[in-house]
């Protein structure tokens, strides 16, 4: 009897418990098609060409063709260096909380007010401010 776990015969895996293998492999594929295409359109929309951006990166331009079109997977290691040159959060990247996707809800009416004091005149701009901080003073004590 073998001590290894792994060759223990209450261990023994079955062709069937691999089936969640293919639903995760072919998932896989599409969630890196999909990256690729966010990082293409990340680098399209900021006038950057597929060079360019490989030479940033260190890495072949072909290789950059191949994360883009989901033909290669992209490391995971760069996410970070590509949310840095993008100026997104790695979330945008990954496809999650990707503003360009959501539905703006309504403004809220501070921000509303913060618009309309950005149009006054200078001199009514400072006043305006001077309140608002003996405002912040007064409830901070």
């Amino acid at each position: 009897m073998s001590t290894s776990f792994l060759h223990h015969e209450d261990y023994a895996l079955k062709p069937a418990q691999f089936d969640w293998i293919d639903q995760m492999a072919s998932g896989d594929t599409a969630f890196f098609t999909l990256l690729g295409k966010r990082v293409a359109q990340l680098r399209q929309d900021r006038g950057v060409t597929q060079q360019q951006l490989a030479d940033t990166l260190g890495i072949a331009q072909q290789t950059l063709a191949n994360y883009e079109t989901g033909r290669s997977r992209l490391p995971a290691s760069m996410l970070p260096t590509l949310a840095d040159l993008f100026w997104v959060p790695v979330d945008v990247l990954l496809g999650h909380n990707d503003q360009r996707t959501k539905k703006p809800g309504p403004v809220p009416k501070w921000q509303q007010q913060i618009e309309t004091i950005a149009q006054l005149p200078k001199p009514k701009q400072r006043l305006v401010t001077q309140m608002i901080d003996a405002l912040l003073q007064q409830a901070a004590r």
